[in-house]
């Protein structure tokens, strides 16, 4: 893999895309509104190059092939469903773009947080370190752990929007001076060797075309005797490739999320020793004897909810909740209002939601494979 950096032309190109898909609207809260106002040309060509990667390809047609030619875009894959998803992700998720373990009497945003917290105890950040968030989409982690540790957080994520809604976040609530973000590519990082006190990532590396490539280079910015903590999205040793089911689960999940190529357990674990690493703990948070499985607030079931003040966040994820939302998109993509795309994007969500809760429930996925590893000093 290349560890060339991104060129000015790219970041230029970059941004100017970002500018005439987006306009202004990275300024703006209102995350549904933002959806039906994207530049509907601007939306077409991420929508084009965003589904190519899958239209027409059916788990049963799925080779070797195609998976590589997915692995070879990632970035501009990756770059372009963020510039689709994102805005659906604030509207019916949060601010925080992953999964947790819920326990019993704890509010929706505060069992996020919690797994913010848990992360940032098991990898041991102090007051004071610098420390990179790998992928930190719209920055709610980094604000989070900034703000439970006293840490100083730079956030790496190569989609502009994110990066101008996450810094817009983070000034107004008075963190802009101890929680920043740039443009970068996690498989070829600007900064210098030695960099950082810590690292982390949370459902971020699955977007990288190899785990090894990631993890190699997150050794390589950490400082001797740092430590890297991630929460990866990985398929369990129960997935079975050449069973069909489980390749239309992973594939729905991969459509619906922006990833290239997943990867079994085994893989993870051999990334992290190859790319140099001294693993510290290692552990599938999803097969903790839990009373509420991770993916509860996909299924549809409000009988898992624990405080009234979740209900319109759970309601917008039931199947219901969806249905409506895909369907009202849909209306004002019709009439002209909401850019073509619009309810397909919508649905290739609702598509990786029905498999997320497929593979939870037949335990051949998770999306907290927790791994907290050293640099050794040398």
């Amino acid at each position: 893999m290349s560890t060339v950096a991104l060129e000015p032309q790219d970041r230029k190109r970059d941004a100017d895309f970002k500018q005439a898909l987006h306009g202004k609207t990275g300024q703006n809260s209102n995350s549904f509104m933002n959806i039906i106002h994207k530049n509907k040309d601007a939306q077409k060509l991420a929508v084009d190059e965003y589904f190519k990667h899958w239209d027409n390809q059916a788990a049963a047609d799925e080779t070797s092939d195609t998976r590589e030619a997915r692995r070879k875009e990632y970035a501009t894959l990756t770059r372009h469903y963020y510039n689709l998803a994102t805005d659906l992700y604030e509207y019916g998720w949060s601010q925080s773009f992953h999964f947790c373990r819920f326990s019993k009497g704890e509010a929706f945003k505060q069992a996020l947080a919690r797994h913010e917290h848990y992360l940032a105890l098991k990898m041991g950040i102090q007051e004071g370190q610098r420390v990179l968030d790998v992928g930190c989409g719209v920055g709610g982690p980094a604000r989070e752990i900034a703000k439970f540790t006293g840490c100083n957080v730079l956030g790496l994520n190569n989609n502009d929007y994110q990066i101008e809604r996450a810094t817009k976040y983070a000034q107004s609530e008075g963190l802009a001076d101890r929680v920043g973000f740039t443009k970068g590519d996690f498989m070829q990082m600007d900064f210098p060797d030695n960099s950082f006190d810590a690292v982390y990532a949370i459902e971020a590396t699955v977007h990288a075309p190899s785990l090894e490539g990631v993890y190699s280079e997150i050794f390589r910015v950490l400082k001797p005797g740092g430590v890297f903590g991630v929460y990866e999205w990985l398929m369990t040793e129960s997935y079975d490739n050449d069973d069909l089911r489980h390749r239309s689960i992973r594939l729905g999940i991969e459509l619906g999320s922006g990833i290239s190529n997943m990867e079994k357990v085994s893989v993870g674990l051999e990334a992290m020793r190859k790319a140099g690493f001294e693993l510290e703990l290692n552990e599938d948070l999803a097969e903790r004897e839990d009373e509420f499985p991770w993916y509860w607030p996909l299924s549809g079931n409000l009988g898992y909810m624990q405080s009234i003040w979740d209900l319109p966040t759970l309601v917008r994820m039931t199947h219901f909740g969806r249905g409506f939302a895909h369907r009202l998109v849909g209306a004002l993509e019709t009439i002209g209002i909401a850019p073509k795309g619009s309810q397909k994007t919508a649905d290739s969500l609702a598509e990786a939601a029905d498999s997320l809760v497929a593979g939870g429930k037949e335990h051949l996925f998770t999306p907290m494979y927790l791994m907290v590893a050293r640099k050794p000093m040398a």
